[in-house]
């Protein structure tokens, strides 16, 4: 047995239910690694497990998402030996934000040698969240128009660079000058200040009145309307996250009115289900990087302690780009 610390809540609240526990780790059972994690993720998901948005069964683990070394193999395992550096996302189990931890084999990726630890946590959810969103939920093509909210945000500034290098026209929307500005250095064409500036309007002029074929929105609520009414005919409404609260149920009657519109609710879950998919996935991120057609912007680090004041900062949107905990 091992002594590690890990985040555990104890039921759905604020930031405030984030503890860190001392617990006993066991060695890893069939098809199982034991990790040493050395960077952690930081993702909105997190934040809808925390407020039970996102239902898990109670006490849980917290964290999908980290990058470490292999210290022990459990019985089966073939892909992996102890001493490999390896990295995982979008995990069957909450546990990420541990500094230790036992992990299907199945589901776990070899780190790349090109990038560092603390870049593959902050990118590798996200990234893969843009490689299923740009080319395998709506395959975006050169010269089209791409509308992105939280454009400033982790997935928002690998979409900018990731929809450049495809050739796509980015329009991006973002919260306040700097968020803009960071944006546009980030591969968006246009970005617009959702603060000061009216969004469908915006999009109107740059598309000159055509509006966009794609409008990928991880805002949720207060966004809804907007992407409803930025959507050129026959264009996809691809709503990939909540962060201000479920957007309102879509009439197929309004589909049809707005212009045959298509709405569809994806996650990476899904698009990563099987573990070709997921090493596909991965696969094409680690090559944008190694092609340094992308780069990464992890703007915040937290201790794994100061876990709440890093969820805070989250929801209440004070970062920009990426965060990472480092255990």
């Amino acid at each position: 047995m091992k002594t590690i610390q890990a985040v555990r809540i104890q039921h759905a609240g604020g930031p405030e239910v984030l503890a860190i526990e001392n617990m006993e780790l066991g060695a890893p059972g069939e098809g199982e690694v034991q990790l040493r994690h050395t960077a952690i993720g930081l993702n909105f998901q997190d934040i809808y497990t925390r407020s039970g948005q996102y239902p898990a069964p109670m006490p849980s683990g917290l964290g999908t998402e980290a990058v470490g070394m292999v210290e022990a193999v459990g019985p089966g395992v073939k892909d992996f030996k102890v001493g490999d550096r390896v990295c995982y996302a979008s995990g069957p189990v909450l546990g990420a934000c541990a500094t230790h931890r036992n992990y299907p084999a199945a589901r776990l990726l070899h780190a790349p040698a090109h990038m560092q630890d603390d870049e593959i946590a902050a990118v590798l959810l996200k990234g893969m969240t843009v490689e299923y969103l740009m080319q395998r939920c709506y395959p975006v093509k050169a010269g089209q128009f791409v509308l992105m909210h939280a454009a400033a945000g982790g997935v928002g500034l690998l979409a900018g660079q990731w929809g450049k290098h495809l050739g796509a026209r980015m329009i991006g929307v973002a919260a306040g000058p700097e968020k803009v500005k960071l944006a546009l250095a980030n591969g968006y064409e246009f970005c617009i200040d959702r603060l000061s500036e009216d969004v469908v309007a915006r999009v109107k002029e740059i598309t000159q009145g055509a509006g966009v074929p794609v409008v990928y929105d991880s805002v949720g609520k207060n966004s809804f309307d907007q992407s409803l009414n930025s959507l050129a005919p026959r264009g996809f409404f691809v709503s990939f996250g909540t962060t201000t609260g479920a957007p309102p149920p879509v009439a197929a009657g309004t589909l049809q009115k707005m212009g045959s519109l298509y709405f569809t609710r994806p996650t990476l879950v899904t698009y990563t289900a099987s573990t070709d998919d997921l090493r596909h996935s991965a696969a094409a991120l680690f090559d944008m990087f190694a092609k340094k057609a992308l780069k990464v912007s992890i703007n915040q680090r937290y201790a794994l302690k100061d876990i709440a004041k890093a969820h805070a900062d989250l929801e209440s949107g004070k970062t920009s780009g990426s965060s990472v905990l480092i255990p």
